[in-house]
């Protein structure tokens, strides 16, 4: 019987020798990347089942490689690994392009798990974002349908309006550079706005910050 084949995307060496090393005896690892242009490349030659991939080798929020990948192998399932625990990356994900969401940390005692579970054309979320998901849907079902900045969208808003960068607004908030991007570019595109100088106009009007 034929195994199921699994790409690996992660930009640390040692993290990819140990998911290969994790998963080689019950699947076939058909290649190992390091960055996201070679698994734009690789992912298509080698048509896998399953990609895992490092959340930040993917440009930008991540968002249009991640449906990139979609469109190119609509059959692979795709399996996020990442630091951020913030839900809404983990729900913007599962929702567009991912089938699986799993924190580093945990991913060696859950990613053979998500593995099976996404091959029967289910979805696999970490047990600690989940709950967290499932938290702020009871607190307001309707949140993912409203074009209204959340708390965490306005805490960043604030601070790029304020002129901070993006890793300092990470440092702030004491999350990665990768989640704050993913902030900035979804409340681009959900507000229709095309760079630095629209932001900040926004965060004016939405009384984030007060105009000098």
């Amino acid at each position: 019987m034929e195994r199921p084949r699994v790409l690996l995307a992660d930009d640390h060496t040692l993290v990819l020798e140990a998911f290969k090393r994790l998963l080689e005896p019950e699947f076939d690892i058909v290649g190992t990347v390091s960055d996201g242009r070679a698994l734009l490349s690789a992912a298509p030659a080698s048509k896998p089942d399953v990609i895992v991939l490092d959340l930040g080798i993917l440009e930008g929020s991540g968002r249009e490689a991640g449906l990139e990948l979609k469109r190119l192998l609509p059959r692979s399932n795709l399996i996020v690994l990442t630091m951020s625990e913030d839900p809404e990356v983990a729900r913007e994900a599962i929702r567009h392009w991912a089938s699986g969401y799993l924190l580093k940390k945990s991913a060696s005692s859950e990613l053979i798990k998500a593995i099976r579970e996404v091959l029967r054309g289910k979805s696999y979320i970490t047990p600690k974002i989940a709950h967290r998901l499932q938290e702020e849907f009871v607190r307001d079902p309707t949140a993912d349908h409203q074009r209204e900045l959340t708390s965490r969208q306005r805490e960043v808003l604030h601070l790029l309006a304020e002129g901070r960068t993006m890793k300092e607004t990470a440092v702030e908030l004491h999350v990665t550079p990768r989640t704050i991007a993913f902030h900035k570019y979804r409340i681009m595109e959900d507000f229709g706005l095309k760079n630095n100088s629209d932001l900040v106009k926004f965060a004016i009007r939405e009384r984030v910050i007060s105009p000098v």
